[in-house]
């Protein structure tokens, strides 16, 4: 990410995001009815009907036995309460659905009332040893009053075991995220985790986004966002199929108008149910957070709210000051190499390509996501030692003599002089290539003669890309070859010169490595 404004988005359920905060604002809880008698399901629906806890209502679901009961609860895993009825169709059939809840659901979270018009069938002191219920409930003790506090105490449980779980999840991002917090899509990681750790905290409405402006955006710091693209960096729940969509195409448009409305004031504000949160850090980059479904809370929350956006910003802020210090490592790595293909008359688009085929070569070889990163950043370097080679025997157009060969292949081992003394992981590695990128799998390269497996990987992958894109380039000794020839020489020094599984994932990959030559084509190639 440059110039691009950064987005990440946090949300529980799936849907639009218009949608999804309009659902999260009219949930209900979710109460399954388990009996036999439909009479029960009457009047725990009556004396329930106008029933609200935490500003949201309930939503019953009835069952009428047993079998009914599975098959409606593995789709209800969020139920909150279950009113389980134990004499349905058979004398334990309420047991056995509690046993089905906890064990093959493996659902811990629904709080699970036991209510029986027979205790005799279940004895409530071995019923409560034996089944993970939370509680144990005669019908007839079940006046109105009392069945208020069983759905008071029960939904209060449920909330907070949420809430654990919740913040469970968002602590492993968090802590995932902090073992390599510089990494952008880390630090998107730590964002989402402290999203989801915050809502919960505060009983939020669990959809919220936090923004990052980057300060040399086109339009200043207080221009609309109207002019700009947002792009977004990474979703969950609702918004978890935006990432990389523009923010105006799918954020409501009063959404965008308040964030318009912070970016212009400069200052974090509450509105009609909604927080945005204002942060500019040190290097004038505008940080958001907007959350929905506020409401009212404390001085102690609204506290809590703003010291997350700050904390995130200073976060992505450092994140992106390291990203700046290894995009200019990488930019230093491409000039070098560049300038040695100018010395030789040769364009800098060699290694551009040297660097893609060889971070093919590596995905394909099923190398680590860092090794593949390590080699397309390192194998510009192939040919650094060529510094040390004169003009006449590096841009000499005929055959070279066996002394001015001597030389050339003196190129080698001078590179990596240049770069083992580095404990950069990208100058160590482009070291190991420049040594041994001239090695051939059946011992006759130099400059130790080394074969087979002996030659590091990154050496013979880079080696096949290397010789690849040199055939099919134009040299001051030669014309470039047509596709056909190269391909048939790549085949043919299988074993010989190249590693025969990196010719044969050559030649898997081969409509990717040519689409590579001809997005960084030479102006006076074919």
């Amino acid at each position: 990410m440059t110039d691009d404004d950064a987005l990440i988005f946090a949300a529980e359920d799936h849907g639009e995001a218009d949608q999804g905060r309009a659902q999260a604002a009219q949930s209900k809880w979710k109460v399954v009815i388990i009996d036999d008698d439909p009479g029960m399901h009457d009047v725990t629906k009556l004396t329930l009907a106008d029933f609200e806890f935490a500003g949201r209502g309930l939503n019953f679901i009835s069952c009428y036995s047993g079998a009914e009961a599975k098959e409606v609860l593995a789709d209800h895993q969020d139920a909150a309460l279950i009113l389980l009825d134990v004499v349905m169709e058979t004398e334990d059939a309420g047991l056995q659905v509690a046993r089905y809840i906890r064990g093959e659901l493996n659902n811990w979270r629904s709080r699970i009332v036991l209510r029986t018009g027979q205790p005799g069938q279940a004895p409530e002191r071995k019923v409560i040893a034996d089944y993970d219920i939370n509680d144990y409930k005669e019908k007839t003790d079940l006046t109105a009053t009392k069945l208020f506090t069983l759905l008071c105490s029960s939904l209060r449980s449920y909330r907070d075991i949420v809430t654990i779980e919740q913040n469970k999840r968002g602590l492993e991002h968090v802590i995932k995220a902090s073992a390599n917090v510089f990494e952008l899509k880390s630090i998107n990681k730590f964002a989402e985790g402290a999203l989801e750790q915050l809502t919960a905290l505060l009983h939020l409405d669990p959809s919220a986004v936090y923004m990052h402006k980057d300060a040399s955006a086109p339009g200043g710091l207080a221009a609309s966002f109207s002019g700009d693209k947002l792009r977004i960096l990474a979703a969950t729940g609702a918004f978890g199929s935006y990432a990389g969509d523009d923010a105006k195409h799918v954020l409501p448009e009063d959404v965008v108008g308040r964030l318009e409305e912070a970016i212009k004031g400069r200052a974090s504000h509450y509105g009609d149910g909604d927080f945005v949160g204002f942060f500019e850090d040190r290097q004038g980059a505008v940080n958001l957070t907007y959350m929905s479904g506020v409401g009212s809370i404390s001085d102690v929350d609204q506290r809590l709210l703003e010291l997350f956006i700050q904390n995130v910003s200073i976060a992505f802020e450092n994140a992106q000051l390291h990203e700046d210090v290894a995009s200019t490592q990488r930019e230093i790595v491409y000039m070098l190499g560049e300038a040695v293909e100018t010395r030789s008359q040769e364009t800098g688009n060699h290694v551009k390509r040297v660097a893609e085929i060889s971070r093919i070569l590596a995905a394909a070889y099923g190398l680590e996501e860092e090794e593949v990163e390590l080699i397309k950043l390192a194998s510009p370097l192939h040919d650094i030692g060529k510094i040390g080679v004169p003009d006449a025997i590096l841009n000499k157009p005929g055959k070279l003599d066996s002394e001015e060969w001597e030389i050339m292949k003196s190129h080698a081992a001078l590179g990596h002089r240049m770069l083992s003394g580095s404990s950069r992981k990208i100058l160590k590695a482009a070291s190991v290539i420049a040594l041994e990128h001239h090695e051939k799998w059946d011992g006759s390269g130099y400059p130790h003669g080394k074969k087979g497996d002996d030659i590091h990987i990154y050496g013979r992958l880079t080696a096949i890309a290397d010789v690849f894109d040199a055939l099919g380039s134009d040299r001051c000794y030669k014309k470039a070859w047509p596709l056909d020839r190269i391909v048939s020489i790549m085949e043919e020094e299988r074993g010989r010169h190249f590693d025969p599984q990196g010719v044969d994932l050559f030649m898997a990959n081969f409509d990717e490595i040519v689409a590579v030559r001809e997005r960084f084509a030479d102006s006076f190639t074919e």
